[in-house]
């Protein structure tokens, strides 16, 4: 498996477990897995839908900030890895 960095988490909200992240390479579809890994942070998730401003989106590309449900804390400044076979 290669993991490609595509994106930086900047905000993390806690109630409704969704983290913002800043797409800073590439492309994130919804069906594809991101490694998010931080200093105490390390998951993997699979994208099940994704958000720009409450508008849902099928794929974002550089310089999107978009929200995603984790599953899990996440922290600002966390990394955003892609993960292919």
């Amino acid at each position: 498996m290669t993991e490609t960095e595509i994106g930086v988490i900047t905000h993390f909200f806690d109630k409704i477990g969704v983290a913002a992240i800043t797409i800073t390479d590439g492309t994130l579809s919804v069906g594809d897995t991101i490694h998010i890994k931080g200093h105490s942070t390390d998951m993997t998730v699979q994208v099940e839908s994704m958000q720009i401003e409450k508008d849902k989106i099928t794929t974002a590309k550089k310089g999107d900030p978009i929200g995603i449900k984790t599953g899990g804390k996440a922290r600002e400044h966390d990394k955003v890895f892609k993960v292919t076979a």
